[in-house]
């Protein structure tokens, strides 16, 4: 085995010692973990959900001394001056159970899991328990920690799904996420977008970074004026990819300004032909609004999230 093949064996090791201990954690939104560790004059963790959820400083003994050592040939422990830090955080959905980068999430190639993780997993469930035909092929598009692929692939198993990211932690965690769900029917592919994948698919799903990051970090950055732009391009590159009958199921968020949509207006366009049907509604009218303090944003009223539904009718 190679140095990356066992150490993403140890982390799904790791993996599997937490869940058969029973371990859970659900993942709040930046903010809201900074204000817990405000709440606390020195983070020091005292619970397996304090090391791997809560992303705290532990002293080596919290830890038995196996899963110390799992932590290392994993290559996710680090110093955090006289204690450790776990390098990879542990966040439930449902049964499962996915790998992550720990917060805070400042690395240019940090893997996201947060609310947007929840709500994107349950626009897919929602759509699969009102879709009776079979799903042969199935691609997770930017699948970051997997969640797409890992929904779709779990509620069907005869499925091939398919998980592309640019990002090659990200195909790292997806593929021990899968393993560790032991779901067979997903692979991993690095690719752009739909650039190294061929063929079409029955379902298309996608929750591409939405906001403008001055530090351009993938999972955050989505480039064009308010962080519109990747997702413009996968609803472009990914329509004509679908099988008849198929389905893009794109979840993203929005710069909503002076009362108007400018995602919307922009992806009409690229859906005006009578071979696709669509659906668009808003999920969350008003998510991060820390951000309108920020540069870039000073027109910027509320960022909402939203799903596009595009069906290809023939």
């Amino acid at each position: 085995m190679s140095a990356q093949q066992l150490a993403d064996r140890a982390l799904l090791n790791l993996g599997r010692g937490l869940k058969e201990g029973g371990y859970r954690f659900i993942t709040p939104t930046p903010l809201t973990h900074e204000r817990v560790y405000r709440r606390l004059a020195t983070p020091l963790a005292m619970t397996l959900r304090d090391v791997f959820g809560w992303s705290m400083p532990f002293d080596q003994g919290l830890l038995p001394e196996a899963l110390r050592g799992e932590l290392q040939q994993a290559d996710v422990i680090e110093k955090h001056g006289a204690l450790w830090r776990s390098a990879v955080r542990w966040s439930s959905l449902d049964e499962l159970l996915f790998a992550h980068s720990p917060y805070p999430t400042d690395q240019a190639d940090a893997v996201f899991f947060g609310p947007d993780s929840y709500r994107f997993a349950q626009v897919i469930e929602a759509y699969l328990q009102q879709r009776f035909e079979p799903l042969k092929r199935a691609v997770d598009i930017g699948c970051g920690a997997g969640v797409g692929a890992l929904v779709i692939a779990k509620a069907r198993h005869d499925a091939q799904v398919l998980a592309v990211d640019i990002n090659p932690r990200a195909l790292r965690m997806t593929a021990v996420n899968a393993e560790l769900a032991g779901l067979n029917n997903v692979s991993v592919y690095h690719s752009d977008v739909l650039a190294s994948v061929e063929g079409e698919f029955d379902l298309i799903v996608a929750n591409p970074p939405y906001m403008k990051d001055d530090r351009q970090r993938a999972y955050r950055h989505g480039g064009g004026a308010l962080g519109e732009q990747l997702s413009l391009r996968i609803v472009s590159e990914s329509i004509g990819r679908l099988a008849l009958g198929g389905s893009l199921l794109l979840y993203t968020g929005v710069a909503m300004v002076a009362g108007s949509d400018p995602f919307l207006e922009a992806v009409k366009p690229l859906l005006g032909s009578d071979a696709y049907g669509w659906t668009y509604r808003e999920l969350d009218p008003d998510v991060f609004g820390e951000e309108l303090e920020k540069p870039g944003y000073e027109q910027v009223e509320r960022i909402a999230v939203v799903a596009l539904t595009v069906t290809r009718l023939r």
